[in-house]
């Protein structure tokens, strides 16, 4: 979809931090982070949400998910994560391309669940990166 800043970022017209690509998932630091190592998995084809994803798209989503939750807990120890994707306006999307968030949780959350956006993260992102390596 032309005007999907998804497409956009899969495309290479927006860079991202890429933490995986296969033939046809892309996932990547979110920009607008809740945590660290706050990930968004995605199809490379668009779909708006999970009522419109074919199922075979959907299963390779959901198993990039799982490789990327086995990559952070095998690499970096974190082992308690949040999954969820938000469909539809009254659950705040805001991105109409299906997504999954990956959030891992720490001590540092205190326990509590949150969406607040913490920018300051976002400068980390090089580091984060390379400790995948």
């Amino acid at each position: 979809m032309k005007d999907c800043i998804f497409c956009k970022i899969i495309n290479g017209e927006i860079p991202s931090w890429k933490v995986y690509e296969d033939e046809t998932t892309y996932a990547f630091l979110d920009v607008q982070p809740i945590a660290r190592y706050h990930t968004l998995v995605v199809p490379k084809a668009h779909y708006e949400n999970i009522y419109d994803i074919p199922e075979n798209l959907y299963l390779d989503v959901m198993k990039t998910t799982k490789a990327i939750a086995r990559l952070y807990s095998d690499k970096l120890g974190l082992d308690n994560l949040q999954l969820f994707h938000n469909a539809g306006p009254l659950t705040l999307q805001s991105v109409f391309h299906f997504h999954m968030h990956i959030i891992p949780r720490t001590e540092e959350d205190k326990h509590q669940f949150s969406l607040k956006i913490r920018p300051e993260l976002v400068e980390q992102f090089p580091v984060m990166i390379d400790k995948l390596k």
